[in-house]
């Protein structure tokens, strides 16, 4: 959604949402996210519906009444509503469409665990889950292989976390599947990991360590890094013993690498200039 056009659409579609689901309950919430996830499946695999949709020469009251009548008694009236809020704004490209489509349902999905008071295990659920399949060099092929069929992907990932994780904990694994936003596998379950720690409102800071923090160096770290950054910020620390020592962190663009590991490689350059 890198337009301001785009960023409108979304806009008001999301207020249509929350303004619709202000009562609503967890499993509520979770039953409309799935519908918009649906309606963002469709709009994947139709093109031409996408193209349809995004007419500039179609006045948007036209495009959400073609929404409509496809959706329509296949959804509920609120994912309806929302979508065509969504189709009757204005899209640069159609696939801004599709990406402003899956964010909504993933919002709805958040708002979801939110209800229950879940939103950081999930965030916390995800980060795992992306460093268990890093830590697997055939897992991370095997779910990350976009010319593959999704449906044997996603039914490994639910066999991988069934029972495991909370339920939309499992459903984000199987959005990044399809590439959320456009991105890959991996990239995606990261860019999830970030959204929902938005949710609550922090800043992520992956950390990488060569040993585990103890609980006050966790505490002390995150303090000056919140107050740094002016904002709360969520701790995501990654163990890996090559790093041999030192920390390196990363948050947002910017990366604070002191590790044992990079003084070395700057002090081999060094020696080979």
């Amino acid at each position: 959604m890198a337009s301001s056009v785009s960023r409108e659409a979304y806009g008001e579609a999301s207020d249509q949402l929350a303004a619709s689901t202000t009562a609503a309950t967890a499993p509520q919430l979770a039953t409309v996210a799935d519908e918009i996830l649906s309606v963002a499946g469709l709009l994947r695999a139709q093109p031409r519906l996408r193209r349809a949709l995004t007419d500039p020469s179609r006045p948007g009251s036209d495009r959400a009444d073609l929404l409509r009548s496809l959706l329509s008694g296949k959804v509920s009236e609120t994912t309806v509503n929302a979508v065509a809020a969504l189709v009757a704004g204005r899209f640069s490209r159609p696939a801004e469409l599709l990406d402003a489509t899956e964010r909504l349902g993933v919002d709805a999905l958040l708002a979801s665990a939110d209800r229950e008071g879940k939103l950081a295990d999930v965030e916390d659920e995800l980060f795992r889950f992306g460093q268990i399949v890093s830590g697997d060099s055939q897992l991370a092929v095997t779910l990350s292989d976009a010319s593959a069929p999704v449906e044997p992907r996603v039914k490994l990932v639910q066999d991988l976390l069934k029972g495991k994780v909370h339920g939309a904990t499992g459903r984000l694994a199987e959005v990044a599947l399809t590439g959320f936003g456009g991105r890959g596998f991996q990239a995606s379950l990261t860019r999830l990991v970030e959204v929902t720690a938005a949710k609550r409102d922090r800043e992520v800071a992956y950390v990488t360590v060569a040993k585990p923090l103890t609980d006050a160096d966790e505490q002390s770290m995150t303090a000056k890094l919140s107050a740094l950054y002016g904002r709360e910020v969520s701790l995501k620390v990654d163990v890996d013993p090559s790093v041999l020592g030192g920390v390196s962190v990363r948050v947002g663009s910017d990366l604070y690498d002191g590790t044992v590991l990079r003084k070395l490689n700057q002090a081999k350059q060094a020696f080979a200039k």
